[in-house]
């Protein structure tokens, strides 16, 4: 489908539904016509498939153009567009680098090029339901790939080398869902279909250390070493360091699974998608009291934080999915990274930021730096 901006002598947008083209009306008679000149791009930096509002200048061209947006020499699908801003699907680019973003004819005149970060694809045709996870003594990352509940799969864990290698790792855990390492740098993985957590060894040993967690899901450490496990059915467990668990928290149910990360302030914060459009985070202090930190995220996922104390949590906000970051003091938020059909995020030691969707892994070199367990 070929989308394009067109004068005309009346104000307005309208589409062409027969030819799939938008038609821009600058209010220009005797068929002036404007190029517009990018003075934004709203997020900056995105996966393929992400919205994007290119907020644009206008400077006139004689004669009536035919207007497109492009990331690079590739031409991008334009899902609406006015005389100031168009909304624009980043095409199916894997660059891991900046790239020219631009107005104009389809064979003329062009715009000057703003800039836009694409991320880079590291791994796709998996299935992971929650955010990956960095072993702090190498570097190299785990994902998981879920499956629906109750599959079992060859291979549900993988490992993404520093050199950005895939290597399928174990197939020991049926749905394994979160990941993270203790301080002594162990690997653990809950399974939302038997209710355990599962230590594993660098010789990819496979044993359970803590069960009876309900349908488990989100994990994470606090600074003293302990483990929290958020069961999706309205439990949070603390589970001491022989695998001992007890209820600590209780928050409202989510239709597909918790997702936990300790902030900088010693508290727990957890996500967890039910059936309404306006979700909240939840920050539990450590007395366990739940209160609302943030309210107004579609579908809320895997979050993390950086060194400055922002949140960035893979939700929808006013309409829009992407990564979302949240100020300490909950009273900003915006989408930093634009993508569809996100699951979770993390920070790598190197400021970049890993995106997972429901089938693929991406990196985008952002210069932001996660929190970590000390």
């Amino acid at each position: 489908m070929h989308h394009s901006f067109l004068a005309s002598n009346s104000p307005g947008t309208v589409s062409d539904r027969a030819s799939g083209r938008y038609h821009v009306n600058f209010g220009f008679e005797n068929a002036m016509s404007e190029l517009r000149q990018i003075e934004r791009i709203d997020p900056p930096a995105g996966i393929p498939g992400g919205e994007v509002a290119v907020e644009c200048a206008s400077f006139p061209l004689g004669g009536a153009p035919t207007l497109n947006v492009r990331f690079g020499d590739q031409p991008a699908h334009v899902v609406a567009a006015t005389p100031g801003r168009a909304l624009v699907l980043v095409p199916d680019l894997s660059t891991g680098t900046e790239i020219e973003v631009t107005l104009g004819e389809d064979s003329v005149a062009r715009s000057k090029p703003a800039r836009f970060l694409m991320a880079r694809r590291l791994a796709e045709g998996i299935h992971p339901v929650a955010s990956p996870a960095f072993d702090p003594a190498d570097g190299s990352l785990f994902v998981t790939r879920s499956g629906p509940r109750g599959e079992h799969v060859p291979v549900s864990l993988y490992r993404i080398g520093s050199d950005g290698d895939l290597e399928e790792f174990s197939g020991d855990i049926t749905n394994p869902t979160g990941i993270a390492f203790d301080k002594g740098g162990r690997m653990f993985v809950t399974s939302r279909l038997d209710g355990a957590v599962y230590r594993i060894s660098p010789s990819k040993e496979v044993v359970v250390f803590a069960g009876d967690l309900g349908i488990a899901t989100g994990l994470a450490f606090n600074r003293e070493g302990d483990m929290f496990v958020g069961d999706r059915t309205g439990a949070i467990y603390r589970v001491n360091e022989i695998g001992e668990a007890h209820a600590w928290a209780q928050i409202e149910p989510s239709v597909s699974a918790y997702h936990l990360a300790f902030g900088p302030d010693d508290a727990l914060y957890v996500t967890g998608p039910t059936v309404s459009s306006f979700d909240a985070i939840t920050r539990i202090d450590e007395d366990g009291e739940p209160t609302v930190f943030y309210r107004g995220l579609g579908r809320p996922q895997g979050l993390a934080f950086d060194r400055e104390g922002n949140l960035y949590v893979a939700a929808s906000l006013r309409g829009r999915r992407g990564i979302v970051r949240i100020s300490p003091d909950a009273a900003q938020a915006e989408i930093v990274v634009a993508g569809m059909n996100l699951v979770g995020l993390a920070f790598s030691a190197k400021g970049e930021m890993i995106v997972a969707t429901n089938d693929a892994v991406y990196s985008l070199p952002l210069g932001i730096h996660g929190t970590l367990v000390e």
